[in-house]
């Protein structure tokens, strides 16, 4: 079995004066979410051996918090261009080539991307990932290449900051 948390970046500062949307960093509730969700998701039992993260800043950040949450280290953490701007038939590439050695693996990015990757790998509907959002899903499979768009995996849990 393989399972995969897919986490939307936590709330980010649109007032920072940053002058690209790939610097923008997170606002004050982003930087209390991201620890909170990090806590949530050890309290559910999950260890990632993998992290996959946009190198946006915003979900870098929340990358980067979550992992020290989750005992996970900073220099392991892997940036994955193509998480900020490739699409999630990208995005589903990337998880398609995650080493078989893996088990369980999470996977920070943005909104469109997340929101859909969880509708069209799993058995849920999410109509919009929140920021800071975590889907998690199972998948009765050996290979992360056997991962496709048609809904084969299992929501285990889908949980954002405001159901707190």
């Amino acid at each position: 079995m393989k399972t995969l948390i897919l986490v939307r970046h936590a709330k980010s500062d649109w007032g920072s004066g940053s002058t690209t949307d790939f610097d923008r960093p997170l606002n004050a509730r982003g930087k209390k979410d991201a620890p909170f969700m990090g806590e949530l998701i050890r309290d559910k039992k999950f260890k990632p051996e993998l992290i996959l993260s946009s190198p946006a800043n915003r979900a870098k950040t929340t990358a980067i918090e979550i992992a020290k949450i989750l005992f996970y280290p900073e220099n392991k953490i892997e940036f994955v261009d193509r998480i900020y701007n490739g699409g999630n038939r990208d995005i589903l590439k990337i998880i398609n080539a995650i080493d078989n050695s893996i088990n369980n693996a999470m996977l920070f990015g943005h909104n469109p991307d997340i929101t859909s990757l969880v509708t069209l790998l799993s058995d849920g509907f999410v109509d919009n990932m929140p920021t800071c959002g975590v889907a998690c899903i199972d998948f009765n499979i050996e290979n992360w290449n056997e991962i496709s768009d048609n809904r084969s995996g299992n929501l285990r849990f889908f949980e954002y900051p405001k159901l707190y």
